[in-house]
């Protein structure tokens, strides 16, 4: 009688399945069979995971040396030029008339500066992102902070007070508005690249274990052959154990290798490229402060501790003070005397800004103000002349520290090309040397 389909003595395509392979099992042929099956399977989910994970951590590195630092770099550019167009621009105020070509002109570079390093944020920043939206609200204060400058500019020209009125509301939009756009701006995508750094340096365990897994499966194997046949090489096998090595060594070396890479050009690349951005950007600060402290004329005040202060020196000071110490920062953190002679050389500068600013603020304050106009912005013995020595220095040791970084960064990256062809294609042949072998031991039996 045929039994009722779905009825209890149907077994199941799996049930069957089980059942000849605990019957293959009992022969030698059938259990070298499985044992090659598992041995070739092992080899090659040993191959795919240390292609997947090696491919994985170079795409991130990738994006460290290509995309993130150099975003990062750039917005602290977005930063700098902003804050150098206001200090500019500040600066021809104060000369009125008398304001020089190549003040107007390094207005001009730092506004297409910023102009340009926002159509670059803006093509590499994620739809929807919070980027896109500050980029976007940077664009549209750009021209609106050009225009108040303009007219600063024209009413100075013409001797009306209400430019100096204009000049602050277009230093008050950029202190206000635009500056901590662009920190933010600045702040995300240095989360953007640590986050890429975190991606490269993980240990690819999962590749690694199953590696040294597959070693010890074929060990065995090579032991059992010798104890069932006194031969003490199988050639199959010994290709797929030394295919299988090769890849494990080119995993745990190459990786150790661009790790060790990756974190110097974290510990003496990024790390001194943060402080120096911070410290030129207290410097622009400290001088847009200098500047505005004239052009009020002591309008702007603040209350500290129950003392008033010029809002302008006050913040100054401050700005001096943050400079100071990114520049002993920037010091120690420099490993070579091409990272630190320009950052001694800025530590040197900014003391002899800080004597001259004090002879100026000392001359303001007795109402002398043309004297003390012709320290902060005269031709010979000014204070511009220590910012911009400040400045160049500084621009000198970030030079410096951006190659340091693009060499080790593309060291560790280097150190890991090839490998997940190369993991990929060794496992190939481990597996078909692990079958081989097998098959070696199954053509006794025919």
């Amino acid at each position: 009688m045929v039994a009722a389909v779905g009825s209890p003595d149907r077994r199941s395509a799996f049930a069957e399945g089980a059942e000849r392979v605990r019957a293959a099992a009992t022969t030698e042929p059938g259990r070298l069979r499985i044992i090659g099956a598992l041995l070739a399977l092992l080899v090659l989910v040993f191959g795919a995971v240390t292609a997947w994970q090696t491919s994985e951590r170079a795409a991130a590195a990738d994006d460290v040396l290509h995309r993130s630092q150099p975003l990062s770099s750039g917005a602290a550019g977005i930063y700098r030029a902003l804050a150098d167009a206001n200090t500019t621009a500040s600066s021809g105020f104060l000369a009125g008339g008398q304001e020089t070509a190549a003040s107007r002109d390094r207005y001009e570079k730092d506004i297409r500066s910023a102009a340009g390093g926002l159509v670059t944020a803006a093509a590499n920043a994620e739809p929807g992102s919070a980027s896109e939206a500050t980029i976007a609200k940077l664009n549209r204060l750009l021209p609106e902070y050009k225009g108040l400058i303009e007219r600063a500019r024209t009413y100075n020209r013409q001797g009306y007070p209400v430019g100096g009125a204009y000049l602050r509301y277009a230093n008050e939009k950029m202190q206000y508005e635009m500056l901590p756009a662009a920190e933010d701006l600045y702040t995300t995508e240095n989360q953007r690249l640590d986050a890429d750094y975190a991606d490269t340096t993980p240990y690819p365990w999962a590749a690694i274990a199953l590696g040294l897994l597959a070693l010890a499966a074929l060990g065995w194997a090579q032991h059992r052959t010798y104890r069932r046949t006194n031969r003490v090489l199988n050639h199959g096998l010994v290709t797929g154990t030394a295919a299988t090595t090769v890849v494990l060594l080119w995993l745990v070396v190459g990786h150790a290798v661009a790790r060790a890479d990756l974190n110097r050009s974290y510990d003496h690349g990024i790390r001194s490229l943060g402080v120096l951005h911070d410290a030129r950007i207290a410097s622009l600060k400290a001088r847009g402060n200098e500047n505005l402290s004239l052009v009020s004329r002591g309008a702007q005040t603040i209350t500290v501790g129950g003392e008033t202060y010029d809002a302008y020196y006050y913040a100054f000071d401050k700005d001096m003070a943050v400079l100071g110490k990114g520049l002993t920062e920037a010091e120690t953190l420099a490993d070579d005397p091409a990272g630190s002679t320009p950052v001694k050389a800025a530590q040197g500068n900014m003391a002899v800004w800080k004597q001259r600013h004090a002879s100026a603020r000392s001359e303001d304050e007795n109402g002398n103000y043309q004297q003390a106009l012709d320290k902060v912005i005269g031709t010979k013995g000014a204070t511009g002349e220590c910012f911009d020595s400040v400045d160049a220095n500084l621009a000198r040791a970030i030079g410096h520290e951006q190659t340091e970084f693009q060499r080790a960064a593309g060291s560790g990256r280097s150190a890991m090309t090839g490998l997940s062809q190369g993991a990929a294609g060794l496992a190939l042949l481990g597996a078909a040397g692990a079958v081989a072998g097998i098959g070696r031991r199954l053509s006794e039996y025919r």
